[in-house]
């Protein structure tokens, strides 16, 4: 099997539920999840200064 024809059958495999599923969930907002991920880094963030102080 060839690098081009195994890739042919991932790709046709991958796009056989595309037309039943749109691929995009209407409860992932990608504002808020974008949004929910930077506040927790920032969290994180606060989290690790106050724990890495010299003291």
């Amino acid at each position: 099997m060839s690098l081009t024809s195994t890739a042919h059958s991932l790709v046709l495999l991958a796009s056989e539920g595309a037309e039943q599923h749109g691929g995009n969930h209407d409860s992932l907002n990608p504002y808020v999840t974008g949004g929910g991920a930077f506040v927790i880094l920032l969290l994180m963030l606060w989290v690790t200064t106050r724990l890495n102080r010299d003291r």
